[in-house]
Parts: structure tokens; sequence; C-alpha cells
């Protein structure tokens, strides 16, 4: 009976121990969201497949790289239009700079933004189905420039369910 008791006295000391350390943590911070949108960084995105590259001319200067999550390739894999929703788009940009080692190539400089779209037609209804996000060093930019997300997008590729980047296979 007394080891019993010993047992019971040191897993308890454990437990109050555990729950201190978590207590002194405290909760997870809460990623940050984009203004108008509340979109986030997605978790692991650098790991999801390439969708399309681009180059963007001046005033930018800039090489694109689009990563799709599975929803996201899978219908461009189908060649599937309007996006269905949980599809997930990552834009990465950096600088477009001059090889050091291979005069007529480009390669990434540093790195610029980091732009998100996620298809959700109820919960961003109002935006074509899509909430945008824009990130510069893990941060979102302001809600002035979230604004133009939108207009931009519907001038230039309605026809495409809001999206520049086709599928390079």
């Amino acid at each position: 009976m007394k080891t019993l008791r010993i047992a019971l006295f040191v897993l308890v000391c454990a437990l109050v121990a555990f729950g201190t350390v978590v207590m002194a943590r405290g909760a997870p911070a809460a990623r940050p969201a984009s203004p108008i949108y509340g979109v986030t960084l997605p978790d692991n995105y650098r790991r999801w497949q390439l969708v399309g590259v681009a180059q963007e001319a001046a005033p930018l200067n800039e090489l694109r790289a689009v990563l799709g999550n599975d929803v996201a390739v899978r219908a461009y894999r189908e060649g599937r239009l309007p996006f269905p929703d949980g599809a997930v788009l990552v834009k990465l940009a950096w600088k477009d700079v001059p090889s050091s080692e291979f005069a007529p190539a480009s390669v990434p400089g540093a790195a610029t933004t980091v732009q998100v779209m996620v298809k959700d037609s109820k919960k961003y209804a109002a935006s074509g189905g899509w909430g945008f996000g824009r990130f510069i060093d893990g941060k979102p930019v302001d809600r002035a420039q979230h604004e133009t997300c939108l207009a931009c997008h519907q001038s230039r590729v309605k026809d495409h369910d809001l999206v520049f980047t086709r599928w390079a296979p």
C-alpha cells in the first residue's frame, strides 16, 4: 500500500509540474492574419507542389513561384473551374537579379512577398469566393494593400475564377 501511495504522489507531482510548464508557456500565439479577409500563412506551404512560375517586369522586377495544396493541384490537373472550396494557392516572390555565374540568366534575389488565396465560396462570397493575404517577413501588409487584391483579379482574370496562374505541367 505504501508503494502505491508513493507512486500516486510521484504521478501527482509530475502532473503538477507539467501543468505549471504548460501554463507558463501560455496559449500559442495566434498567427498574424490579413486585414479584411483574415487569411493566414498555411502550415507547411513550402512543401506544396509547384503550380507555375512567372517573371514580373518593371516596376516590380520579380521572379515568382506559385504553389498549390492538394485540392488546388487536383483542380488544375482536372481542368476544373471554378476551383473547389478548400483550394489554396501561395505565391512566393523574389527580386529578379542577374546571375553572377551565367550572364543570360536571372536568379531569385531578396524575398519580397508571400501572397495567399483561399477558396471558400461561403466565407468569401463577397469577393468571388476567394480570401486574400499578402505577407512580408511573415506579417500581413496593411489594409490599403489588401483592398487592391480583388479589383486587380476581377479586372484581369474574371474568366479564370480570379486566378492568374495557369498549370505548368
